[in-house]
């Protein structure tokens, strides 16, 4: 019989994405709908249809975008023909893209220009993969396994440099990169590992929490990368574990025989949700909740120039 849920501390939004929806509420704010907004600004199904409804238009292509138009990339980044296009159509831009992403961008710049080709950990098909390999025209090689380090064949190695996407599964890309290393012994790997603090401290607070509970709960749209890897993690440990985009997607034989529920949310997914998957696990039969110890997150990234701050968030 159901009796606790558990929540997972820290859980939900991060800085990268709170910045990425205000930028987009306070471009409407200043010049009105619409705001046209290349890929989902964040991967979450509640968030984009929110923003939707407040008039922005999401694309993928920009020949959708009409001349003249304001225009935000979302927070995953993209390449560096779609800014050259962007510029050159005259749109008013404001980059969304996560910081923690453009250091990655920053850094394949400067070692590119020291004659460095790379190899990238990530996810194909991923905006931010896509975002990441588009800084160069070639000489970034991608990397989903073990079994692709393997394959992989760079033109040299005497200047080989590691970078990731930054919302791997955090044991995962320490086994991929373990693998580069044994292959390539002189590649230079990041100062600091690019998989994102909010990444790491989800994943580490799933880790803590999967023991002592009998199910997780990950609250997270199928498209996010981070939420995915957060339900894998709680697998891996023995729990089971699933993924909604939202409270109707519980399915009440998932609680069956358990007594403790643990719950988390993906960095793109919005605390009311979380609120209302704990209201349909209560109304199956749970009667407390709690939330364990875990990391305070105190990161702010500041918005574009363009967008000050003291302009209110609608």
């Amino acid at each position: 019989m159901l009796q606790d849920i558990v929540l997972a501390e820290p859980r939900g939004f991060c800085a990268g994405v709170d910045r990425a929806i205000e930028i987009v509420e306070r471009a409407l704010h200043k010049f009105g709908a619409p705001i046209y907004v290349r890929h989902e600004i964040v991967h979450n199904t509640y968030v984009v249809n929110d923003l939707k409804a407040k008039g922005a238009i999401f694309i993928e292509e920009l020949d959708d975008v009409p001349p003249g138009a304001t225009l935000v990339f979302s927070a995953h980044g993209v390449s560096k023909a779609i800014q050259m296009e962007a510029q050159a159509r005259g749109f008013q831009v404001f980059d969304a893209t996560c910081p923690l992403v453009t250091k990655v961008h920053v850094e394949v710049a400067k070692l590119h220009k020291e004659g460095y080709e790379f190899i990238m950990i990530g996810h194909k098909g991923h905006p931010e993969v896509e975002g990441t390999m588009g800084q160069l025209s070639s000489g970034i090689h991608l990397v989903e396994d073990v079994a692709d380090v393997a394959r992989v064949a760079p033109t040299q190695t005497a200047k080989l440099a590691l970078v990731t996407q930054t919302t791997l599964s955090v044991d995962d890309a320490a086994e991929i990169s373990a693998a580069v290393l044994a292959r390539f012994p002189q590649v230079r790997a990041p100062k600091q590992q690019d998989i994102c603090y909010a990444t790491q401290n989800r994943q580490d607070a799933v880790k803590l929490l999967s023991p002592q509970v009998d199910i997780v709960i990950v609250v997270g749209s199928p498209t996010s990368s981070n939420s995915n890897r957060l339900r894998e993690v709680a697998q891996k440990l023995g729990t089971a574990s699933y993924m909604v985009d939202n409270a109707n997607e519980l399915q009440p034989q998932w609680f069956e025989g358990k007594t403790q529920v643990g719950l988390t949310a993906g960095a793109s997914a919005p605390e009311i949700l979380v609120r209302q998957v704990i209201d349909r696990i209560k109304a199956l039969g749970a009667v407390s909740v709690r939330t364990l110890d875990g990391i305070q997150e105190t990161v702010k990234f500041p918005l574009p120039k363009g967008l000050k701050s003291d302009v209110s968030r609608p």
